[in-house]
């Protein structure tokens, strides 16, 4: 899913060290562990170690990417990158006090379903402020589909709403209809998406059990899209496209055009602008504050001139590790691609 979301600030949270504050710049830290293991033991030297690797959390800025697999929401699994990080830092969330300083912006661009995997493109820092770009970017999936059931979430999660006979649908009737399906067309959402009525999503209020009415079709574009195998009454779907498609609502209205129906089986994100799922999303157990720094130097480069991240002002370097604001974004009414934050 594909959309744009605004900016609204939550209550700061501060960072608070197992066994050290955090220090309050990168000359402090320094400092402290030049001069700790002539002073004190072991206890002394662990304390130094968080607080610089606490320091070096609160400095990273960028974007970069990671491996969702299906199962978590997008949202959750930021929670839990969010959580390593600062478990590994000596700053666990259940620690975190009020405070207007030594917060840390975390956030994602573009949501992937729970029962979808693949790239999840995440922006730390001030790298927060280009996630919005990120979504309009082009996205590149991998769907398998399955012909002959339709479900209520146009996916393989949902209630069976359809059954139509498939067997006479063939490979060359697949590929004669792809063409349909690309350049810029119109593209009717699904009922459970992020998309807003009232406020409320319309996904809640479908689970809710309450009368909601599709919203109209709108302008999206297929930059290209493929037939990569045919098993009936499975097939196989490589798509590039733009933001705010829906490969769920694709699959569903290729179903309707063979005279039958479809849902979407298994849906892997493979690229989210210059970020590839092989080459660079890292997996969970890369997590570490010493990989993403090493991602987002290597990542740096993969992104226009215009998005790249300007080197701080001598006056700001200090004041950025001392004041990384925690925030949410919320999306705007009417979308559905999600920038969160954690």
């Amino acid at each position: 899913m594909a959309a744009a979301e605004s900016v609204a600030a939550v209550p700061s949270s501060s960072l608070v060290a197992d066994t050290a504050p955090v220090p309050e710049t990168a000359e402090t830290a320094a400092a402290t562990a030049a001069t700790s293991p002539a002073t004190a033991g072991p206890g002394s030297e662990a304390m130094v170690s968080k607080a610089a690797l606490a320091t070096k959390l609160l400095s990273l800025s960028g974007v970069f990417a990671v491996h969702k697999p299906k199962g978590p929401t997008s949202a959750e699994l930021l929670n839990r990158l969010k959580e390593k990080l600062l478990a590994e830092a000596g700053m666990p969330s259940s620690e975190w006090t009020k405070r207007k300083k030594q917060t840390l912006k975390i956030g994602h661009g573009g949501t992937l379903d729970s029962a979808a995997r693949g790239v999840l493109v995440v922006g730390i820092g001030r790298g927060t402020k280009m996630l919005t770009s990120m979504l309009s970017g082009s996205k590149r999936y991998i769907a398998i589909g399955e012909l002959g059931k339709a479900t209520d979430t146009l996916d393989s999660t949902g209630k069976v709403t359809e059954e139509k006979p498939y067997d006479k649908i063939t490979q060359e009737d697949i590929e004669g209809i792809l063409q349909k399906f690309t350049g810029n067309i119109m593209q009717v959402p699904p009922l459970y998406s992020a998309l807003k009525k009232d406020g409320q999503r319309l996904s809640t209020l479908m689970k809710r059990g309450e009368a909601v009415e599709a919203k109209p079709a709108r302008p999206v574009t297929v930059y290209s899209l493929s037939l990569q195998r045919f098993q009936p009454p499975f097939f196989t779907l490589d798509v590039e496209c733009g933001g705010g498609f829906y490969i769920r609502s694709l699959v569903s209205d290729i179903g309707k055009a063979l005279s039958s129906c479809a849902n979407v089986l298994e849906l892997t994100r493979t690229k989210q602008g210059p970020f590839t799922l092989e080459e660079h999303a890292l997996p969970e157990d890369r997590w570490t504050i010493d990989d993403i720094a090493q991602s987002l130097e290597h990542c740096s480069s993969l992104l226009p001139a215009e998005l790249a991240l300007k080197k701080p002002k001598p006056e700001e370097s200090s004041e950025h590790v001392l004041s990384c604001e925690y925030i949410t974004l919320n999306e705007k009414k009417g979308e559905d691609d999600v920038i969160k934050t954690c």
